[in-house]
């Protein structure tokens, strides 16, 4: 939905966080209440007429009227997996696309946001990272696909909700830095959607400098996307170690712990058949993280056209997880969800680029 009213160029509000709204509201000689007022009615209540803010002043609602929208996502696709896992593509604009999926547990529902349409890192495990980057979204593109979700889980009428937000989505998102963290302002802020800061996890392949700024502005959930125990191995499938060598990501880490109430990162490690999942790859990982306050979650690989990947056999998972486990590391092996769906990020995209590509005979899509 959109106020269509509002010059094209107006102020997306929706993704405005406290303390963006209130200096908004200030330039406009408004009360810092104002703000509080307006993020309840917005996130909260999910109302995006200006006209129905009625604890809104007139003059108040008819200036957002002339000077602000609110913006929304569509979808383009919709799917739902045999397994409850719902995912959706979503406009973006300029003809881009990204995903977001809802994955249901038994005591939680979990949102997987993207921050980025594409993304430059080019891991090489990575569906998104073959389609290239085109560009940040914004703080309202990225609040808006929990808006989104909450109101298409609504009109299910099966009582499935967000608990739980993961930023893991396409993109790397502290390389958007600034709208990504006014989108997590919005999620953990109880005027806005309250959800606990344990329940609000960012995922990151390491940008160092970054993870600094992090602990020094939000305390959210922190997940590193590792995939590797060793530089050799990890400047070849995430290329960013190149630049940032674990010698200069574990002390970011073990500086974010000592920052935020969680002490703890979750450690992302993909699975992939004879290339980290040896018994002296398990070794040097718990060399690595001894001293870190570290879960580690082992993720089987989810193959994509024009992967050089195969995801690790299950016993060889399972070796690989017993023998962190016995070195006490809490180990967790993600369950495969929505394989059936095109369950890994950016495949969904990377069908429908190529939906376009046929039908133009042939022509480049838009990069997303």
């Amino acid at each position: 939905m959109m106020n269509s009213t509002a010059a094209p160029d107006s102020i997306d509000l929706l993704g405005l966080d406290g303390p963006g709204l209130d200096l908004l509201l200030a330039e406009w000689g408004e009360k810092p209440f104002r703000g509080r007022q307006l993020r309840q009615w917005l996130h909260q209540r999910r109302v995006y007429d200006f006209e129905q803010m009625t604890d809104l002043a007139k003059s108040l609602r008819a200036r957002i009227l002339e000077h602000a929208n609110v913006r929304l996502p569509e979808a383009i696709f919709d799917r739902e997996s045999a397994d409850g896992t719902r995912k959706w593509l979503l406009t973006s604009g300029g003809g881009n696309a990204v995903e977001t999926v809802y994955i249901p547990e038994r005591d939680r529902g979990t949102l997987c946001v993207s921050s980025q349409v594409g993304c430059a890192l080019d891991c090489k495990f990575c569906s998104t990272g073959k389609q290239g980057f085109n560009r940040n979204l914004s703080a309202g593109e990225i609040i808006g696909q929990l808006h989104y979700a909450t109101q298409a889980l609504e009109q299910e009428g099966r009582g499935r909700r967000v608990t739980n937000v993961v930023m893991m989505g396409m993109g790397e998102p502290l390389a958007n830095f600034r709208n990504v963290v006014a989108a997590t302002n919005l999620m953990v802020d109880p005027f806005a959607w309250g959800l606990s800061r344990r329940r609000v996890t960012l995922s990151t392949v390491g940008l160092v400098p970054a993870l600094y700024r992090l602990a020094e502005q939000s305390n959210i959930s922190l997940a590193v996307s590792l995939h590797a125990p060793n530089d050799a191995l990890r400047d070849e499938i995430v290329p960013i170690n190149q630049k940032y060598p674990l010698a200069e990501l574990i002390p970011a880490c073990k500086h974010y712990c000592d920052r935020t109430p969680h002490r703890c990162i979750y450690w992302e490690y993909v699975m992939l058949d004879g290339v980290n999942d040896h018994r002296e790859h398990a070794d040097q990982l718990i060399e690595l993280l001894r001293d870190v306050p570290s879960k580690i979650n082992l993720i089987p690989f989810n193959p994509f056209p024009g992967s050089d990947y195969r995801c690790s056999p299950r016993d060889r998972i399972m070796r690989f997880a017993d023998r962190l486990q016995r070195a006490g590391f809490i180990t967790t092996i993600r369950r495969t969800r929505g394989q059936d769906i095109d369950g890994a990020c950016g495949q969904l995209v990377g069908q429908v680029i190529n939906l376009r590509n046929r039908g133009r005979g042939g022509a480049t899509a838009s990069r997303s």
